[in-house]
């Protein structure tokens, strides 16, 4: 299958991040090759790119959509949670501008054989890094009635997290839950008639969601991998978030805040011994979201949401 991807808040990202500046930059979920063609093309003679990821697929369709940019352009299969130990492999200490597309791609929804869409009939995999690791036909096979409410509860905010827990439960007892179609009906099936559509959205959206989180730990890897790249950043160098859920959004926002948070000594102190100072400061307050022309033109641009920091000073 051509790998397609449909790049959200484009000209944002690049705005924000302003590659013609010049210098190092790190695509850091490079899919694709959205993302990363626009900076590229951006970028002054003498500077450089480096793409991550950990799909081996998107990587070769982003190496094969930048074959022009080859001379500055540096390919890294990694986990953007590696993103030091990556830069680290090529020699790089220091970076200008880091960007980040969290979430999953729409090749990625689009393969079938990927697992990740309720829409066509597929195995339940959902691994971004098909190398290994567990699938999501493991998670419902084999985690408790417990464990299984919690994921969907934590990670897809699903407020019918019990119940479709306890139906899938009670079907694997019957027969193991191996593909997309049979989760998405057993899920339908566990929500209350009066609630399946009344967000005109699948009923099994949220449950998706929160399988493919916890198979990928995509959460846990997003606060550490923004603190390692910012880490590195120049002063004057930016990065750019891209979320697509409300738990993404809240670690980034929460992880930025601390990076510009200044003096942290309690308010009766008469002079700081903190010494604190804001490693970055907030380019936006509010994150940018997708214009009506971009949504109707992508539906999935839909819950993106964009963030964006520049450094102020070097990291302690």
């Amino acid at each position: 299958m051509e790998f397609s991807h449909v790049s959200v808040l484009l000209p944002e990202c690049m705005e924000a991040l302003d590659p013609a500046r010049g210098g190092v930059f790190v695509d850091c979920t490079a899919g694709g090759g959205g993302h990363s063609l626009a900076i590229a093309r951006l970028l002054p003679p003498g500077s450089r790119l480096i793409c991550l990821d950990r799909d081996g697929a998107a990587l070769e369709a982003c190496r094969t959509r930048l074959a022009e940019y080859a001379d500055r352009v540096t390919l890294i299969r990694s986990n953007f949670s590696a993103v030091g130990a990556a830069l680290e492999s090529v020699g790089i200490s220091e970076i200008d501008g880091v960007l980040w597309d969290l979430g999953v791609s729409s090749y990625q929804l689009d393969e079938r054989s990927r697992g990740f869409s309720y829409a066509a009939e597929a195995p339940l995999d959902m691994r971004m890094d098909v190398s290994g690791g567990e699938t999501a036909a493991d998670v419902i096979q084999t985690r408790s009635e417990e464990e299984l409410t919690r994921i969907l509860r934590e990670y897809g905010e699903e407020r019918f997290a019990a119940r479709i827990a306890c139906a899938i439960c009670a079907a694997r007892k019957r027969a193991p839950i191996r593909t997309t179609t049979e989760l998405a009906a057993l899920v339908a099936d566990a929500i209350p008639a009066a609630a399946r559509w009344s967000e005109d959205q699948h009923p099994a959206r949220r449950t998706f969601q929160a399988l493919r989180i916890e198979v990928n730990g995509e959460l846990d890897e997003i606060a550490p991998s923004l603190n390692e790249a910012v880490r590195r950043l120049r002063p004057g160098g930016r990065a750019a978030v891209i979320t697509f859920h409300s738990l993404e959004d809240r670690i980034v926002k929460q992880t930025f805040a601390a990076l510009s948070a200044g003096c942290v000594c309690p308010p009766d102190f008469p002079v700081c011994v903190c010494g604190r100072k804001p490693v970055v400061r907030l380019l936006n307050r509010k994150p940018i979201v997708p214009g009506e022309k971009e949504m109707k033109e992508n539906p999935r641009s839909r819950s993106a949401k964009l963030r964006c920091a520049e450094k102020t000073a070097p990291s302690a």
